[in-house]
């Protein structure tokens, strides 16, 4: 229906487009029928922000952002743009002006922090054999295997890049939290969604994964935020 917003989807570190494939399907059978997924080179935010807006420009009328792990700080980066609606938080990075994905891990560091590991060209990767555990633990053990083979590793120094001015100071804004992340500790989680005082925050018993194990909760809430 042309009443509908667009939702442009931005996936985080370890993850691509793809990651939004049930979540994409979802929203489709729902009606709505203008969807969009960046693929971030995840090389710094500001690249990160700059492909996110260059998206957000070429789409009329408004738009809900929805981001999922460091996309979380992507939309928060990015989000200031005049036909952003709203920005929707998946098990995600809210930073504040002045913070940091990296910052924020170190003050409530995740399980999962300790199965990251970095190659020689300056990437940082998530075990192949431990992604299932840290990731996506929720999910099926094939499906987690295409994704530890899959993912796309960020540059170690995207951790450290911060926010500038945060879209969800001047955004409507939703959060979900995953009870059982590994990626992003809960209590960050909890502690980014309540300060932002957004619309809803739900919590889903679910990894950092959720966006593919509950992506009928994560639809619903995407749906809230569209107004429909």
């Amino acid at each position: 229906m042309a009443d509908k917003p667009a939702i442009v989807l931005v996936h985080g570190f370890w993850g691509g487009a793809a990651h939004w494939g049930k979540v994409i399907t979802e929203l489709h059978r729902r009606g709505f029928n203008s969807l969009h997924a960046v693929e971030n080179p995840l090389t710094s935010l500001v690249d990160d922000a700059a492909r996110t807006r260059k998206m957000v420009q070429q789409i009329d009328g408004p738009v809900v952002l929805v981001g999922h792990s460091y996309g979380g700080a992507v939309i928060t980066e990015a989000g200031d743009l005049p036909n952003v609606a709203g920005l929707v938080y998946i098990a995600a990075f809210a930073p504040d002006a002045g913070e940091s994905p990296g910052r924020i891990s170190e003050e409530t560091p995740p399980a999962g922090m300790e199965n990251l590991a970095a190659n020689s060209d300056g990437y940082l990767w998530i075990k192949q054999d431990k992604f299932h555990e840290s990731f996506a633990q929720d999910l099926p053990a094939d499906e987690a295997l295409v994704m530890a083979v899959t993912q796309k590793a960020p540059l170690a120094s995207t951790f450290g890049d911060t926010i500038t001015t945060p879209a969800w100071r001047a955004k409507p804004s939703w959060y979900q939290v995953s009870t059982a992340d590994r990626m992003i500790h809960p209590d960050n989680e909890r502690r980014m969604a309540q300060r932002m005082n957004p619309r809803r925050i739900i919590e889903l018993d679910a990894s950092h994964a959720s966006l593919a194990s509950r992506p009928g909760p994560v639809t619903d809430l995407i749906q809230e935020a569209a107004g429909v």
